[in-house]
């Protein structure tokens, strides 16, 4: 990761002055130091009016997280997975840039294939043969 910026892939890097960063309380057991230590880091990233985003970009990545927003189309994200803050800061900044490189990816379509050749014979003698099989079976009856 860059000092100043978080690169999301080659042609997107986010300057860390669009990232809002706080600190609280992380929750459950911990001993006297819980109560004292804000280590969970809360991170904001104003997603619909990021400059840095290209706009085909930004549509994309709107839809694919939108049930991650907020009204605002912020994204909100935190970690409290460590003890100390610089861990956790670390950790929600490396989680935002999983979720836009994810949300940035173009899925390629699918060219349906063809059935080879070769498959198409087999496939073809296969029914030849149970063809033969049951027309047997019928001459075999009609012979009664």
């Amino acid at each position: 990761m860059d000092a100043d910026a978080l690169r999301i892939n080659g042609r997107i890097a986010i300057p860390l002055r669009e990232i809002e960063l706080t600190y609280a309380r992380s929750g459950g057991p911990g001993g006297q130091n819980v109560n004292k230590v804000s280590s969970k880091a809360v991170l904001r990233f104003a997603l619909r009016t990021s400059p840095s985003i290209p706009e085909a970009m930004r549509a994309r990545m709107l839809a694919k997280l939108a049930s991650r927003l907020t009204r605002d189309g912020e994204l909100v994200l935190s970690s409290s997975a460590y003890r100390d803050q610089p861990r956790n800061r670390e950790a929600v900044l490396e989680r935002l840039r999983q979720l836009l490189a994810a949300a940035a990816h173009i899925e390629k379509k699918r060219r349906p294939t063809k059935p080879s050749a070769g498959a198409r014979e087999r496939r073809l003698s296969e029914k030849k043969a149970r063809s033969k099989l049951k027309q047997a079976r019928t001459s075999a009856r009609n012979d009664e």
